[in-house]
């Protein structure tokens, strides 16, 4: 029946579902994620805030026990059992860390994934987010308020959306928000009138007026996408990659009794300038994906006051549903879809170097 419909309307198993609400919401746990290595189980990875982060476990810190029970490299799945618990009970572990044991009791709570890891380097904020989870937007303002408030000023934030496949739509706008102070970011269409909503920003400009580049790529989709078209035509930020997935349809999410989930599309995502997000993607003002010299090309060109795919962008800004599927294909052409690749940092590096260049690519297409 769902393939009558469209490419996301579907029905998703308990075990999927579960899996979805987990990267949504979080889910009850202790806050890190055990590997097995040659002759221990190592702590690969503990999640900022979490439980086991609180109790000053750290990861390479070896899981020996727990509830008393000793642990070895093959027992992997049995530690993941052992670990798992309802929200609010306990558990004890005992944990090692060169010749010191120790043992840890933590009370297991709702954690919701990590999506969002910064660095500054080379005096830009990278700021990474790999999906919008519930908690996205204050890891967000955390970061902008951290890594903007010492001494020493960034020249630019780097928002590095590549791969990231989406999440929660007001996640989303929130995450724009944060990098806006008034503005339209995105606009939902539908036959339902409830599914005709515009959605705006209405805070703070956290990144205080300073240059932003989003990074993304052809796997950039959704949610994602909502953060990148409303950035660029708030003018706010630089697009620099590849087109992206093209993923601009809403879906509501009707839970089953047997814990499955029915996801039914509800809504189109609109740009603010009016044209659909689905199977047209995200273009960026600067490709990466035709190669070095075409992307030396491009940046030669936006520092002489020239886009060089604003002839795209104006078609695509014109573009209204439904869409040609040839019309579609002649516009991704322009920066075909591509994963992610190093000259997206050294472009992302060299528009924020550049006014001049950042301030063509931000004008964009008649600006």
């Amino acid at each position: 029946m769902f393939n009558h419909l469209d490419p996301y309307s579907r029905y998703v198993t308990p075990t999927e579902a579960r899996a979805a609400r987990e990267r949504r919401v979080g889910q009850s746990g202790l806050g890190l994620r055990v590997a097995a290595r040659r002759d221990a189980l190592v702590i690969a990875e503990v999640v900022r805030d979490g439980p086991a982060a609180q109790a000053g476990i750290r990861a390479g810190d070896i899981l020996v026990a727990v509830e008393g029970r000793s642990l070895g490299p093959r027992d992997p799945g049995l530690a993941a059992t052992l670990l798992e618990g309802p929200e609010g009970s306990d558990v004890s572990l005992t944990i090692a860390r060169g010749r010191m044991r120790r043992e840890v009791t933590l009370v297991r709570e709702v954690v919701v994934p990590e999506t969002v890891t910064a660095e500054t380097r080379d005096g830009i904020l990278w700021l990474r987010i790999t999906g919008f989870s519930a908690v996205t937007d204050r890891r967000v303002a955390t970061v902008l308020s951290d890594g903007l408030g010492g001494p020493r000023q960034p020249r630019g934030v780097v928002l590095d959306l590549r791969g990231n496949r989406g999440g929660l739509l007001g996640q989303a706008v929130a995450v724009a928000d944060a990098f806006l102070a008034e503005g339209e970011v995105v606009r939902t269409e539908g036959r339902h009138p409830e599914a005709n909503r515009r959605y705006r920003a209405g805070g703070q400009d956290l990144a205080q007026g300073m240059p932003v580049v989003v990074l993304v790529d052809g796997r950039t989709a959704s949610a994602a996408e909502i953060v990148a078209v409303g950035l660029a035509e708030r003018g706010r930020a630089a697009i620099v990659g590849s087109a992206t997935m093209g993923k601009g349809l809403i879906q509501l999410v009707a839970p089953l009794p047997n814990e499955g989930e029915i996801l039914v599309t509800w809504s189109r995502v609109v740009a603010p300038s009016g044209w659909p997000i689905q199977g047209m993607g995200v273009l960026p003002a600067l490709c990466t994906s035709l190669g070095p010299e075409a992307l030396a090309q491009g940046l030669a060109r936006l520092n002489q006051g020239e886009p060089p795919m604003g002839r795209a962008l104006l078609r695509q800004r014109a573009a209204r549903a439904p869409v040609l599927a040839s019309e579609m294909s002649a516009l991704r052409g322009t920066c075909p879809p591509a994963e992610g690749r190093g000259a997206d940092l050294t472009a992302a590096r060299a528009l924020i170097e550049s006014p001049a260049a950042y301030g063509t690519a931000i004008r964009g297409p008649g600006g």
